[in-house]
């Protein structure tokens, strides 16, 4: 007799819940408690999460990296792989400080007031109530990880291996201290890595200053004419602010317009600070007029220029971002706004502004929160990463480890070639400290992650679980995690973290505009799974994900991936009910859905192994909706034989098993509740 819940239309409120209890209830996640029943293949399977932070919740780059790691570890748990996919946190020292920090605001606290013991303990206490809610809603989308083993990158243990590796590069002699220009946040008070910055377009101004040269030998004007008076150099400028810190302007040696002006003294205006034309081959001739002035203390290049050419430092700009003493007393206690606004007033009275231009502003922000960077020198900790970087592009080349798509092989070259040293410490208070004594800088938590594929595993399941196999993740994190991972696993472990790479696409709206909170442009995939459930959400998502071009998202494909598991109920409430009249052999019909089903179900195999997860799914829908659903059980309607019958069962039992990975609840719920003679979970079955 047919099920009465198949009578009514597919609800996957009243079915997902239930089914992911059962899963849970059964301890499948778990790879030491998959059935005795089945014969294990004695490889393993492993996948490791990357470590949401704990200040995280679900959103659309998380609800597809998961869907696609949920089938590479369903799909391998089915043809009888040990699988383990390990779940966790990353503790986020930044975000996770910057959030309980605005908590206490609202209690007109700061972290001060409380003392680094009892902010930190308060930390504790927001991860304890907040820091799993991500996880949770990673179940929400069917994610079958073995949350008996997830982990945490503050755990005792995890702690201690975090430890050792830092002493361990310590006692090698590639920890080091030293003053470099670092970015700096003055909301965070704390140094950034150059990918822990967001970027954002601003109009701004190009300010072009005159700077007069002491000498009367003459120079070489930028319209080309000569004078044997005293005349300028001009420079351009974004931050007219900083040349209260100049200790030099700087050409390129191969420009001949300024070739008789290297190594001579120009005035420095506003100051009166004597300095020096230097040439340097990393100026852009083509940027302003050539001429650009060297501020060491507070960027970057400056700062290696003016290690290049013995220049003084003058740090004009303090950790809160307000001008410093050293900046003179005019400026001192002044935001940058308002001593750029003060410093282009007196130029301008003074006669040596040449003009100012509209000009187009990279401005670099706190990823965190948003303030603008105030690059500045600083006394940090470093990690050399001249072998680490070799380590980690010889094992690509070689063909240990590979990208999918290939493509993304070069940027990861490109990052290594030009690799600095890592700048691993922070001046906050949450993370994991710098184990040394008389230091309380905390490491940056890309330190402490990269170690995530063998500090998150015992020493048992180190041996059965590594090497992971496959890694997916985002393109945005490939060297803030991947590439640290890679030389973290060569180093510590002597082998490598995982053989596959998949970097996904990103998620964009509609529109083609990145997704975003704060901008108004997110979608939340928790509204999306409680309107039209977890298996339409997932089919929806990869469905879209086709060669290797970003995803514009569209609903639409969501409310497809609903009216599929409703296509499926509806063909299940059918097979079953089919009732045979007469029997019959094969017929043509028969025979051509048999064999274009065996083709389908190569080719969805060929493509899941090439990590082409869309072209799978396309092929599997195409044929069931149309060529099984809307000709073959049309065409049965007609004969009612009981070799339909045969065929009908076969292909839906095959169908549901070949659908599991994508679509894993609805697929579950027919195989082990309609089908009787199923005695195991769908979880477990074996893949064909």
């Amino acid at each position: 007799m047919l099920d009465e819940k198949l009578l009514r239309p597919y609800d996957p409120k009243e079915t997902e819940d239930r089914v992911y209890k059962l899963w849970e209830e059964s301890g499948f996640f778990d790879p030491d408690k998959l059935p005795k029943s089945r014969k294990l293949k004695a490889e393993s399977y492993t996948i490791v999460l990357p470590p949401p932070n704990v200040t995280g919740s679900l959103h659309m780059g998380h609800a597809l990296n998961a869907t696609i790691q949920d089938i590479l570890i369903r799909k391998k748990r089915m043809e009888g792989f040990r699988t383990l996919w390990l779940p966790g946190t990353d503790h986020a020292g930044i975000a996770t400080q910057n959030v309980v920090e605005k908590e206490l605001k609202k209690q007109g606290l700061s972290r001060h007031d409380l003392g680094r013991e009892k902010f930190i303990e308060k930390v504790w206490e927001w991860k304890e109530k907040y820091g799993d809610i991500i996880l949770d809603q990673l179940k929400k989308i069917g994610a079958s990880c073995d949350w008996s083993r997830a982990r945490f990158t503050m755990d005792k243990d995890y702690a201690k291996a975090v430890e050792e590796a830092f002493l361990h590069y310590h006692k090698k002699g590639w920890i080091y201290q030293g003053d470099r220009v670092v970015n700096w946040c003055p909301r965070c008070l704390t140094s950034l890595s150059d990918l822990e910055l967001e970027y954002e377009t601003t109009p701004g101004k190009l300010y072009y200053i005159k700077y007069p040269v002491k000498d009367d030998l003459g120079v070489e004007l930028l319209s080309g004419l000569r004078s044997s008076t005293p005349k300028f150099i001009i420079v351009a400028t974004t931050r007219p602010e900083t040349m209260l810190g100049d200790s030099a302007v700087a050409v390129n040696s191969k420009d001949k317009r300024y070739k008789n002006l290297v190594g001579k003294t120009i005035i420095l205006p506003i100051v009166g600070r004597e300095i020096p034309v230097v040439a340097d081959s990393a100026i852009e001739m083509e940027f302003g007029t050539g001429a650009v002035k060297v501020t060491p203390a507070h960027d970057m290049l400056d700062f290696e220029i003016g290690q290049r050419h013995k220049l003084p430092s003058y740090k004009i700009i303090n950790q809160y971002g307000k001008m410093s003493a050293e900046a003179g007393r005019d400026y001192e206690g002044l935001k940058t706004k308002e001593a750029r606004e003060k410093v282009v007033e007196e130029l301008q009275k003074r006669g040596l502004m040449e003009k100012i231009e509209d000009y187009s502003l990279n401005v670099s922000k706190c990823y965190r929160c948003n303030s603008v960077i105030e690059p500045q020198i600083s006394k940090q900790w470093f990690l050399k990463m001249a072998e680490l970087a070799k380590t980690a592009k010889d094992a690509v080349k070689k063909g240990e480890i590979k990208f999918h798509p290939k493509r993304w092989e070069k940027v990861y070259f490109s990052w290594l070639d030009n690799i600095r040293d890592w700048c691993i410490s922070r001046q906050i208070w949450w993370g994991h400290k710098i184990p040394l004594e008389g230091v309380d800088d905390v490491l940056d938590t890309w330190f402490s992650s990269a170690l995530w594929p063998f500090a998150t595993l015992n020493e048992k399941d180190k041996k059965e679980f590594y090497p992971t196999q496959t890694l997916s993740t985002a393109r945005d994190i490939l060297n803030l995690w991947v590439t640290r991972m890679i030389f973290s696993g060569y180093e510590f472990m002597k082998e490598k973290p995982f053989n596959d790479i998949i970097i996904h696409p990103t998620i964009l709206t509609k529109e083609g505009k990145r997704m975003s909170k704060s901008l108004g442009t997110g979608i939340d995939p928790m509204l999306l799974i409680e309107k039209y459930g977890a298996d339409a959400t997932r089919f929806g998502l990869i469905y879209q994900m086709m060669g290797d071009q970003d995803i514009h998202f569209n609903e639409d494909h969501i409310m497809a991936g609903k009216k599929f598991c409703n296509k499926i109920w509806n063909a299940t409430r059918f097979i079953l009910s089919f009732d045979v009249k007469v029997k019959e052999k094969q017929t043509r019909t028969d025979k051509q859905i048999l064999k274009d089903f065996e083709k389908v179900k190569k080719s969805v195999n060929k493509n899941m192994e090439q990590y082409k997860f869309g072209h799978a799914l396309h092929e599997i829908y195409e044929f069931f909706w149309h060529s099984f659903c809307d000709i073959y059980i049309e065409e049965t309607k007609k004969t009612n034989s009981e070799e339909s019958k045969e065929i009908l069962n076969k292909i839906l039992n095959d169908s549901l098993i070949l659908l599991h990975p994508f679509m894993p609840f609805i697929t579950e719920e027919i195989w082990s509740k309609f089908l009787e003679k199923n005695k195991n979970l769908l979880i477990v079955e074996k893949w064909k």
